[in-house]
């Protein structure tokens, strides 16, 4: 069998609450210690320009492993 990673980052699914994430991880052992959020942007061109905007956020949860 292989070794568990003592680290490992968990993204909330397009179809799950952060609170369905958070039950995830303590499902498959793991506690919260970071939480990180990255933008996503979509680009467009616009009358020859190109144009960023906004259109959500990707929520990443770094898991450490519970030790038993």
């Amino acid at each position: 069998m292989g070794k568990t990673p003592r680290k490992r980052k968990f993204e909330v699914m397009e179809n799950e609450t952060i609170s369905d994430c958070l039950d995830r991880m303590a499902k498959e052992g793991y506690m919260p210690s970071r939480r990180m959020e990255e933008p996503i942007f979509q680009e467009t061109v616009k009358n020859g320009h190109k144009e960023v905007h906004p259109i959500g956020k990707k929520i990443v949860f770094e898991g450490k492993l519970i030790e038993k």
